[in-house]
């Protein structure tokens, strides 16, 4: 072999040696590039500068302009991101929220939201008081609970108009809170918006009318004709109506002299006027034709009826006690309407039994039997219900009643309770409304309702979980056709527990108690006022203790925790902090167009802590 081949074969060898010869080995590709996908979106109503978008913690991204952004790392498929905020813009302050901001990356992203807008807010000086609630636009509410800077959680977009109000203020002490530099467009974050709170004065009662003596008879003048010195006597179980003008109005009551009446006043502008009725006590009813008004109409002489005024502002009358030794209770309905009474159903002769129909059933022959000392509401639509109070069930027994009736459209319905007398309560679980929840037989309970129509009752003399009486301090809502124990106690007799006057708390309760005095403001909170019961000590006797009932809790407001107070009346006409009526039960009470608290009269204690008969005229401003 030459030595050409010999190196020809020694240059095969090697090459052959260097691919592996027979031993070859495989050839490995190089792996694939990972899939990866971009992050973005868009950033709408930047106005600012410095806005800084961030994804997962570190990778920054500088955003000059409203529109479209993509972040420079890409993610791998599969790969999560999370997108945020790390600087806010400036000149103008401009708050920028992220939406769809995170996820995991299985394409390329582009949904994700930046919405850049400004936000209200400002500062609140001089709050004391709790409950104090802003609002934004009529929607965005802002609790405060000190003073200092404040912001809105909902920002607007810019050129967005903002309208910051009061929408609670603060009670506790109470203040009033009052807005400046509320309102305006929003081209930067708003921090100008300023609320100043005063603590509004304290509240005061004032002696305006009657007399500081027990039993005085009333002065009547010419009927029609208002009078300075016309004033009705002493009575308690009258009944009262507010008119659509804000004039007070008072019907009949038993005669601190023996008797009752079925006179009918009117006070208005700071006099009485007798406008219809018997100046004496004990007169017969005229019925007339019924559903037809006539001038010589007039229901009869009665305490403890039931009244309300309708949408119309016609004032109407149910049921009572003539007071006489004939014992008469009746189940009469009145209107009293452009200065005529209509006999409008019910009976024009005493002590009916009840005629319930079918519960929830309205009927023209349905109608509650005589009664009185019951409780009544007015709801939203106008409706009558009316509940309790001593009289006539199914059968005829006389005792205290627990059936809750509605009158509308000219017909009674039984709408829950029974139609048996001297019904025990069924409180179920306190705050837990049921079926088969119903407060106890009672009467000379409070009743009010509140904002959204529900139905409250309050205390009473009646019977509690046990069927033993006389007094309660149970609290009960009625609410879409079910009865809840809210607060107080299912035993009778039980002490009240004041607390710190003016500190509403959960665990205070006036104690048990009849016939007092109640009123409902503009928020839809109960005020109570004395009755015949039991104080801080469990003495029972006359009470003349102020309550409130606000967002579930009780607030002693004024009067002692002692029973048998005197009236202590300051001079006619002057509110003054010392100012405060006696104890009693059986008064009367308006609200005016004000919102003000009206009481008149009842049983109790006069200046000299003389018990008897009351027609004293009292005004609070709550």
């Amino acid at each position: 072999m030459t030595l050409r081949a010999l190196l020809a074969v020694a240059t095969v060898s090697l090459f052959l040696s260097a691919c592996g010869g027979n031993n070859s080995r495989s050839i490995t590709s190089p792996p694939p590039a990972p899939v990866t996908y971009t992050i973005g979106g868009t950033v709408s109503g930047l106005s600012g500068t410095g806005l800084v978008l961030q994804d997962n913690g570190g990778d920054n991204l500088p955003v000059n302009a409203a529109g479209t952004f993509t972040f420079p790392t890409s993610i791998v498929s599969g790969g999560a991101y999370s997108v945020s905020v790390l600087t806010q813009p400036s000149s103008p302050a401009q708050t920028c929220l992220v939406t769809n901001g995170s996820g995991k990356a299985t394409a390329n992203v582009t949904n994700v939201n930046v919405a850049c807008a400004y936000t209200i807010g400002g500062t609140v000086s001089g709050l004391s008081g709790a409950g104090f609630v802003l609002q934004n636009n009529a929607g965005n509410n802002l609790t405060v609970q000190m003073n200092g800077g404040f912001t809105f959680s909902a920002p607007l977009a810019s050129g967005g108009n903002y309208d910051v109000t009061v929408f609670t203020q603060p009670t506790h002490p109470a203040q009033t809170c009052l807005v400046t530099s509320g309102s305006g467009m929003a081209n930067a974050n708003i921090t100008s918006v300023q609320v100043a709170c005063t603590t509004t004065q304290t509240p005061q009662w004032t002696w305006v009318n009657g007399s500081t003596i027990i039993n005085q008879p009333g002065t009547y003048g010419t009927q029609g004709t208002a009078a300075p010195a016309n004033v009705p006597g002493a009575r308690d179980g009258a009944v009262s109506w507010t008119d659509t003008a804000g004039n007070l109005w008072l019907f009949g009551g038993a005669s601190a002299l023996g008797g009752a009446f079925n006179d009918l006043w009117q006070y208005s502008s700071g006099e009485w006027t007798w406008i219809a009725g018997a100046n004496v006590t004990g007169q017969a009813g005229t019925y007339g034709t019924q559903g037809v008004a006539a001038p010589g109409n007039v229901p009869g002489a009665r305490a403890g009826a039931v009244t309300w005024t309708d949408a119309g502002g016609n004032l109407w009358l149910f049921g009572g006690y003539d007071g006489n030794t004939n014992n008469n209770w009746f189940n009469d309905l009145w209107k009293y309407s452009a200065g005529e009474w209509t006999w409008v159903s019910g009976a024009n002769t005493s002590n009916q039994n009840g005629t319930y129909g079918t519960m929830g059933t309205a009927a023209p022959l349905n109608a509650p039997g005589a009664r009185w000392e019951a409780v009544s509401w007015i709801d939203a639509a106008g409706n009558l219900w009316l509940f309790g109070g001593n009289g006539f069930d199914s059968t005829g027994t006389f005792a205290s009643l627990n059936d809750l009736w509605k009158y509308q459209a000219g017909q009674w319905t039984w709408m829950s309770g029974s139609n048996l007398a001297s019904q025990s309560g069924t409180y179920g679980t306190q705050g837990v409304a049921a079926t088969g929840n119903v407060p106890g037989a009672r009467s000379l309970a409070v009743s009010w309702i509140d904002p959204a129509g529900n139905l409250w009752l309050f205390a009473g003399n009646g019977d509690n979980s046990a069927g033993t009486n006389p007094v309660l301090n149970d609290l009960w809502k009625y609410s879409a056709g079910e009865w809840t124990w809210v607060s107080g106690s299912n035993v009778v007799n039980q002490s009240g527990t004041y607390g710190t006057q003016g500190i509403a708390a959960a665990g205070n309760v006036p104690g048990a108690r009849s016939a007092p005095i109640g009123w409902a403001d503009a928020a839809g909170n109960l005020w109570l006022f004395g009755g015949g019961g039991y104080d801080s000590t469990g003495q029972g006797g006359k009470l003349n203790d102020l309550w409130e009932y606000s967002s579930g809790e009780w607030a002693w407001m004024g009067g002692q925790n002692i029973v048998n107070q005197g009236g202590s009346y300051g001079t006619q006409g002057i509110a003054a902090p010392g100012n405060i009526p006696g104890s009693r039960s059986g008064g009367v009470g308006w609200v005016d167009a004000a919102g003000n608290f009206w009481l008149f009269g009842g049983a109790g204690l006069d200046s000299s802590v003389t018990a008897g008969g009351l027609n004293d005229l009292w005004e609070y401003q709550p």
